[in-house]
């Protein structure tokens, strides 16, 4: 990247994204969303957390915000990895489109539409029926806080981030129970609830492959952009 890309009536981003503010939920996208030189703050994957992230970020003076990270497939087509630069989010019933301007900075929007949660879509039954009735893509709980924070502070606003586990995936229980507030994923969360219910093993490491497919789709994305 080099020199403010087109903002297409949206923000001009100035490489590396000088003052722009990406709000995460792990430590580990935290690691990869720092390559791209911007401020970063981890909400630890609840909408909360992503609040305060974006405030705190907001506070720092940044001029615009990224929602960066993993998200929940709803759209069953959609394999893990599947990289995602909305074109629009649903809030609460009404569709918000993102800053045109930087959506081409993180690649060009993908058309998908991405639905903002307020808890986890934990069932391929659930995850069917939010694709039904939304039309969305895919879904996250850190999206929505970040919305609001760009509405509330006047900034423009953007979504990256990779599909990983599948609309057709029951999440077992020890993937609910992982993260921490700092968005550190809890090992002995894991094995505690593994030993509980031995038999969602399979179902997690399923899960683990397709996080794993989904960290490489957003690494790589993170290294086109950095060497544009």
């Amino acid at each position: 990247m080099s020199g403010p890309q087109p903002s297409a009536g949206g923000v001009a981003v100035q490489a590396p994204f000088e003052r722009v503010g990406v709000v995460v939920g792990l430590s580990a996208e935290a690691r990869l969303a720092r390559r791209l030189g911007a401020a970063v703050a981890i909400g630890g994957g609840s909408p909360a957390g992503a609040r305060r992230a974006a405030v705190s970020l907001a506070e720092r003076g940044v001029a615009a915000l990224i929602s960066f990270g993993l998200a929940g497939g709803l759209d069953p087509a959609l394999p893990a990895g599947t990289v995602l630069v909305p074109q629009a989010v649903r809030q609460e019933g009404r569709l918000v489109p993102v800053d045109t301007g930087l959506a081409h900075a993180l690649g060009g929007s993908t058309g998908h539409t991405l639905l903002c949660g307020k808890i986890a879509i934990a069932t391929a039954a659930d995850k069917a029926l939010a694709w039904r009735n939304t039309g969305c893509a895919a879904v996250d709980l850190e999206t929505g806080a970040v919305v609001a924070v760009a509405a509330e502070r006047g900034l423009g606003f953007a979504v990256l981030r990779a599909v990983c586990d599948t609309g057709n995936r029951d999440l077992p229980p020890a993937a609910l129970a992982a993260l921490d507030q700092q968005g550190m994923i809890g090992v002995g969360r894991v094995l505690a609830s593994v030993l509980a219910r031995p038999a969602q093993l399979s179902a997690l490491l399923g899960l683990a492959r397709e996080a794993a497919a989904a960290r490489q789709a957003l690494a790589t994305r993170v290294a086109l952009l950095r060497d544009r």
